[in-house]
């Protein structure tokens, strides 16, 4: 019986004097709200592209910007304000969650002195679109929640994906963090979530300043974008579940 495990790991490629940051985790989600408030916030920072992960279990794909070939997952940092964000280009397949989990928190916890994580849910309501609340896995970070204002819910809940998998990963490893669920379009790409989850939780926690226009005034042009890419993962993604389920030509009795 073969033991398989699974690994990312982090290639640094700049470095960048930035003093205890923040990460702040911008991964394709419901919404892909993480996704369009941190590329937003990395573009308005012009933060400094700081290292890449790598992993098996990452998508096949390469994916290019402004002509030039780049990898899939990426952190970038700055010092003024000290923030790192973490971004991937398209949604990561489930078996790739716990190695770049562990990546995080083995090759880059040092880096940061607490994380913020992003999680889109549908919206039950057009009138809840935006609402923000946020959990904690320390006290300390809960009492920051507080102060800024955000909702901390009392009931019961989950979250599973990516988002859920660094979470846990920090909980268990006694990390800062918060975890801010944005109500967002139950179906479409939304740049409108993303603009309030900025503006009513990122902002007072980092103590920055990010404009939001472009949000607004892009908005139609952002969600036929990520829609795009998207459709594209998902279609490579059935092309890949057909391969898998074409039968093999085995004996006539298995």
């Amino acid at each position: 019986m073969t033991d398989k495990t699974t690994s990312a790991s982090f290639e640094q490629v700049a470095d960048v004097p930035a003093e205890a940051p923040t990460l702040i985790e911008g991964l394709p989600g419901h919404g892909l709200v993480a996704s369009i408030a941190v590329d937003q916030i990395t573009t308005q920072l012009d933060l400094e592209h700081y290292g890449n992960v790598a992993a098996d279990e990452f998508p096949p794909v390469v994916t290019f910007e402004d002509g030039l070939v780049q990898d899939l997952v990426r952190v970038y940092a700055g010092p003024e304000p000290a923030v790192m964000t973490l971004e991937s280009d398209l949604a990561l397949p489930e078996p790739a969650y716990e190695p770049l989990s562990k990546c995080v928190l083995e090759e880059l916890a040092d880096d940061f002195s607490r994380a913020i994580f992003l999680a889109g849910a549908p919206a039950q309501s057009e009138e809840r679109i935006g609402d923000v609340s946020g959990v904690a896995t320390t006290d300390a970070i809960r009492d920051d929640l507080d102060e800024a204002g955000i909702t901390v819910p009392e009931d019961r809940g989950v979250v599973g994906g990516i988002t859920g998998s660094l979470v846990r990963e920090c909980y268990q490893a006694d990390i800062p963090a918060a975890l801010l669920i944005v109500r967002s379009h139950p179906y479409l790409p939304d740049p409108h979530a993303a603009k309030s989850v900025i503006e009513n939780a990122l902002e007072p926690l980092v103590e920055f300043d990010i404009e939001t226009a472009a949000l607004d005034e892009q908005a139609e042009e952002i969600q036929q974008q990520m829609q795009q890419v998207a459709q594209q993962y998902q279609q490579m993604t059935e092309d890949q579940q057909q391969q898998q389920q074409q039968p093999t030509q085995t004996g006539m009795f298995q």
